[in-house]
């Protein structure tokens, strides 16, 4: 019996540990299945697939396509170097971009580009005057610039809204200031030195103009002034001072009643003309049709003592004049009894026009144009003050005594500054190129009207053509 009960505990004995043996195996095959874990493993050839990323070309390709920006404006051949030098500039750090570039003299430049509107084949980025967008505009000839504003392609932080209005027709923005800009007279400090003339006041009159013409002339036998005293610039000048604009609001007809401002003006410029003081109109008229530039002009070659200049076009002039005759730029002289007549105005603009094939492309370049330091140290403000307060501070240490004179000029013109007039109106263009000159302002001075027929003249035709152009 015990026999038989220690074999049957024997026989207990030996499953239990067969069974238990069974049971400490079980976890193998969840070992196999932990050994599935190169799916986890799989990560790297996922990472492996990289060269999909990095197959940079595809993703580059767009901005990678050759793309030609054409670009124009008018300037000295001083302007010309500094912008060719920028355009390089900027297609070194853009390869992928190519600007061919047009300039002229002024009156090119317009005669140009009108021909390239009628044809459809404007350049992508204009050079553009505060006196002429509105109408280019009215024409649909430039696009808002607005959008590349507010997507940060032209970069306006540093940018005082003031700095941009002067941009804006009916609230839209279709120019970016190159650079603030004010008119006066460039004197050559050395021409009233040798004359013993003293430079005249802040607030002097054509008074004053006169007198100091004659006795520079009579003291050295150079002129006084040279240039057109009968520009249409010096016309607006004369009515602000007076306490008037040329137009009326609605741009129908003159702006305002009493011609004896300007018709005393050009009695003025009558008498110094026949006392052979300043540049009479034969003279003015062989060198513009010479279209020999600035460098023969007779200011330029020490032939005269003074001449009418937007401040941004102190730089070229001081280039051409040489560091021997140091140059003043003067305030513009007043009507007697009247007021300032200097307003602080952009120089010029850089627009976009409606032929424009790469338009953001363009804005690229007047972003550049505006905010590199880099260009800006090229352009030394050329075209004017600029823009971007970050750009002058980095200026003011480097720049020239011409560059400094115009910063000084401007910091002084805004201490007299009167509110910038509106653009003019759609029809001056006609008026000046057709009436003004030919008809009033020039037969006056060769003697074939007077002064007082020719502003009765002007006055009828404005009406009839500003009305009409309305």
């Amino acid at each position: 019996m015990m026999k038989k009960l220690s074999f049957i505990l024997v026989t207990l004995l030996v499953l239990s540990v067969v069974l238990g043996a069974c049971t400490q195996a079980t976890p193998e095959p969840t070992e196999v299945e932990k050994t599935e874990e190169p799916e986890k493993t799989e990560a790297p050839p996922e990472e492996t697939e990289a060269p999909e990323e990095t197959e940079a070309p595809e993703e580059t390709e767009a901005p990678e396509e050759a793309i030609e920006l054409r670009i124009a404006w008018w300037g000295s051949d001083n302007r010309t170097e500094r912008t060719i030098k920028v355009i390089e500039l900027f297609e070194e750090q853009h390869p992928n971009i190519t600007i061919s570039y047009e300039f002229a003299g002024w009156d090119d430049h317009w005669t140009k580009l009108s021909t390239q509107a009628a044809g459809n084949n404007l350049p992508d980025i204009m050079q553009h005057d505060y006196a002429r967008i509105q109408e280019w505009v009215a024409d649909g000839l430039l696009v808002p610039l607005d959008e590349y504003i507010e997507d940060g392609t032209i970069d306006t932080t540093d940018v005082a809204d003031a700095n941009l209005d002067g941009g804006r027709v009916d609230g839209d923005l279709y120019g970016v200031s190159l650079g603030t800009n004010s008119l006066g007279f460039l004197a050559d400090t050395t021409a009233f030195e040798a004359a013993g003339v003293d430079l005249p006041a802040d607030e002097w009159t054509w008074a004053d103009f006169e007198q100091i013409c004659n006795d520079i002339y009579e003291a050295t036998g150079i002129w006084g002034h040279a240039g057109p005293l009968h520009h249409d610039h010096i016309w607006k000048a004369v009515i602000q001072s007076n306490g008037d604009w040329v137009f009326n609001d609605d741009s129908t007809a003159l702006g305002y009643e009493d011609d004896n401002p300007f018709i005393e003006h050009m009695n003025m410029a009558l008498r110094l003309q026949e006392a052979g003081v300043v540049q009479d109109i034969e003279s003015q008229v062989e060198e513009t049709a010479a279209n020999a530039g600035l460098e023969a002009s007779p200011f330029v070659k020490g032939e005269a003592a003074m001449q009418l200049y937007w401040s941004n076009q102190m730089v070229s002039v001081a280039d051409a004049v040489g560091p021997d005759r140091p140059l003043k730029m003067l305030l513009l002289p007043r009507v007697e009894g009247g007021g300032s007549a200097n307003y602080i105005k952009p120089s010029m603009f850089f627009s976009i026009t409606r032929d424009a094939k790469h338009p953001e492309e363009a804005a690229m370049f007047i972003d550049f144009f505006t905010n590199s330091v880099e260009a800006n140290e090229i352009l030394l403000a050329e075209r004017g003050v600029p823009i971007s307060s970050a750009i002058r501070e980095a200026l003011e240490p480097q720049v020239s005594p011409a560059v400094l004179e115009t910063f000084n000029f401007l910091a002084l013109a805004v201490e007299y500054a009167i509110p910038v007039p509106p653009p003019d109106p759609v029809g001056w263009a006609d008026l000046r190129n057709n009436v003004f000159y030919p008809e009033f302002t020039e037969p006056v001075l060769y003697g074939a009207i007077s002064p007082e027929d020719g502003s009765e003249l002007f006055r009828e035709q404005a009406a009839e053509i500003l009305s009409a152009a309305q």
